[in-house]
This record gives structure tokens, C-alpha cells and sequence, in this order.
């Protein structure tokens, strides 16, 4: 195991925290801006956010290719879809993981456009979960991932809901895709790994996460994401 020193790991929670307040300022601007507005298509919202971040923030994407928003029947995780307009009554995913990936973390939130209560209701309920994922992570120092995704399903089937992926979070630094779950599994938040989430790495840092839900309701089939760090926040 390596050995760093304490300035090292310091600057590193620090950088990772510095890509999650900047994601948190830009979401908060692409939303009181109204960037997100039905009719617009998903490329163009895209761009704009694109432009804000440079222009704005100083940020370029991290990853070409990588899109930030996704609505409608396509709001489920995934790489690529093909360009949609966004409809009046959708909900929005928006997803910074290009822009964040030089910073190792990743940030997206569900926005609910329109009056339709169902909707509104999925991303309240997300974001109690979430809420309340952090508060059982905090409340138990030795919490392992298999008990953290108990928990997070547990309150996904208190709202009446599922988790639509077979993990809630991953380490910091590693891909948002679930290939390496079953190679890995005590980089996920999830059923297999029964390991502390607080320990240190075999490089010598100290293990960070990101909580990464998914919650669908079964009923109409709509689904919501939410991802955020979940321990230095």
C-alpha cells in the first residue's frame, strides 16, 4: 500500500469538492436561466450548457462525445441517443459527467418540466432518498456497500419505487459504467461488497464516493437520476 502524504489526500478532497460545488453553480444558472425549455432539442440544450460552462466557468467537457442531457423516454442512464425535443410535460436528466470527468466525480439531477404531479413527485422522492442515503452513510462509521444498497433500497420501496440499476454509487475516479461491477464489486455501492466504504486504498488514498441513484416507478415507467458525492458533502 502506498503511503501519501496528509497534504496530498487534503488536496484531493478538495479538488473533488471543487468539482461538485462548480457542477451544483451550474445547474442552479442552466435552471433560473430556463435552458431547459420544451420544445428546444436535446443538442441544442446541450450546446448552451456547453457555452455557460466555458463562458461562465472557465470548463471545458472532459469527455467528446458525451452528452449532458437526456428527456423523455430517454431519461434513463446510457452513452448515446439520438437527438429529441423536449416536451412539455418531461422529465429532464441532466447529467454533468463530461464536464466532470478531470475532476473524478459526477453530478446529475432530474428536473420534472410541466404540471404533472406524478412526475414532481418522483423527483421529490429522489431527493428524500438521497437525503436519507447520506444521513444512514454518516450514521454508521463502519457501513459496508452491500449494507448502504440495502438501505437505499429499502427507501426506494418506501416512496412505492425500484432502483433501476444493480448498484447506488461507485468510487471516485472510476467510470460510470457497471462492466467492472462484477470484477470489482468493492468499487460499487452495491450487493456484493461487503467492505467498509471508509478505508483506504491499496494506492494510499482515502476511499471517496459518489452516490449514484437510479429510482423508476414500475407504474408508469418514468424514471429519475440523482449523483452527487457522498461523503465530503
Amino acid at each position: 500500500m502506498t503511503t501519501l502524504d496528509r497534504m496530498d489526500i487534503r488536496l484531493r478532497a478538495l479538488h473533488l469538492l471543487e468539482g461538485q460545488r462548480m457542477a451544483q453553480r451550474l445547474f442552479a444558472h442552466v435552471v433560473a436561466t430556463q435552458v431547459i425549455k420544451p420544445g428546444r432539442g436535446e443538442e441544442e440544450v446541450d450546446n448552451r450548457i456547453a457555452l455557460i460552462a466555458r463562458e461562465v466557468f472557465g470548463v471545458r467537457a472532459g469527455r467528446v462525445g458525451r452528452r449532458f442531457v437526456r428527456s423523455g423516454p430517454d431519461a434513463v442512464p446510457g452513452v448515446s441517443w439520438p437527438d429529441r425535443v423536449i416536451g412539455e410535460q418531461d422529465l429532464v436528466v441532466v447529467d454533468f459527467e463530461p464536464l466532470l470527468a478531470p475532476y473524478e466525480t459526477g453530478f446529475a439531477r432530474t428536473v420534472a418540466l410541466g404540471d404533472g404531479l406524478a412526475r414532481r413527485r418522483l423527483v421529490h422522492d429522489l431527493d428524500v432518498v438521497a437525503s436519507r442515503a447520506r444521513d444512514a452513510f454518516r450514521a454508521d462509521e463502519t457501513i459496508t456497500g452491500r449494507e448502504l444498497y440495502a438501505e437505499v433500497r429499502g427507501l426506494a420501496a418506501g416512496t412505492g419505487r425500484s432502483l433501476g440499476s444493480r448498484h447506488c454509487g461507485r468510487l471516485t475516479g472510476t467510470a460510470p459504467a457497471t462492466r467492472a461491477e462484477s470484477a470489482r464489486p468493492d468499487m460499487f455501492i452495491g450487493p456484493d461488497n461487503d467492505r467498509p466504504l471508509r478505508r483506504t486504498l491499496d494506492e494510499g488514498w482515502r476511499a471517496h464516493w459518489i452516490l449514484q441513484l437510479h429510482l423508476v416507478d414500475d407504474h408508469s415507467g418514468h424514471a429519475a437520476v440523482h449523483t452527487e458525492l457522498l461523503d465530503l458533502v
